[in-house]
């Protein structure tokens, strides 16, 4: 139930179009529904701006797939993070949908595209852009334009360069680094934009899965950059796209 379908409902129940116990059947299921071991919260998206998001790990295919067809009967976009394989036979006989492989997201459906409402994803190498893939496909399903930047790490920092008139388009920039996690300081230092850095496990023996990273992010100086979780594209393309929506 997002706030459109939301208005629309109490708009027709105050023209008389339906009655009050349409009105109510429509919002019973409303705050959230069991679906047997999954609870939908269906009053995600009037809270938050964007309906619940199915993490696939630790769930059945067939919890899943519940909860992935009550969200699309409920008229909401769907997401689907981290999914798996093996999980995505059941997952595909419930809904209509796209599987992204690299991203391990499935989609379908996505909030209205608001003008500007622009997102710019950038990678240090390639082996970063699953998490970057991740990020991008959540944006997108946010109602966000995405622009895609990859493999511009410091270690060739003329790429990046290359890219900076891009970058200038997007309201807010997702920067995703492993190894020594370098690459949002810089980002920062050349853009105006606010930037969401995204550690990742990628590196070797003194990166600790990511730590490094992440600290590196975290003690940035560049004071436009805020860090979210090690590997977290998902966390990064939500907070992007609320960014990116403001004030539209």
């Amino acid at each position: 139930m997002d706030p459109r379908r939301l208005r629309r409902l109490l708009r027709r129940l105050r023209e008389g179009r339906i009655g009050v116990e349409e009105a109510m059947s429509a919002l019973a299921g409303l705050p959230f529904e069991d679906l047997g071991g999954v609870k939908l919260d269906h009053h995600r998206a009037l809270r938050q701006g964007f309906p619940e998001v199915v993490y696939a790990p630790g769930k059945t295919p067939e919890q899943i797939a519940r909860a992935a067809a009550a969200i699309r009967r409920d008229g909401s976009p769907l997401l689907v993070t981290r999914l798996a394989e093996e999980q995505l036979p059941a997952l595909r006989a419930a809904v209509a949908g796209r599987f992204e492989r690299e991203a391990r997201v499935f989609h379908s459906g996505r909030l209205r595209p608001l003008a500007g409402a622009r997102v710019a994803v950038v990678s240090a190498g390639t082996a970063d852009q699953p998490v970057a893939e991740e990020a991008a496909w959540t944006a997108f399903t946010a109602g966000c334009a995405v622009l895609r930047c990859y493999d511009v790490g410091v270690a060739g920092l003329h790429r990046l360069l290359a890219a900076r008139g891009k970058l200038e388009e997007a309201r807010v920039i997702v920067v995703v680094a492993g190894m020594e996690g370098a690459l949002p300081s810089v980002v920062g230092g050349l853009s105006r934009r606010p930037v969401v850095a995204v550690p990742t496990s990628v590196g070797y023996g003194a990166h600790f899965f990511g730590l490094t990273a992440l600290l590196a992010m975290l003690g940035s100086c560049s004071p436009n950059v805020a860090a979210v979780n090690i590997d977290d594209g998902f966390g990064a393309g939500f907070v992007a796209a609320l960014i990116a929506r403001r004030d539209k």
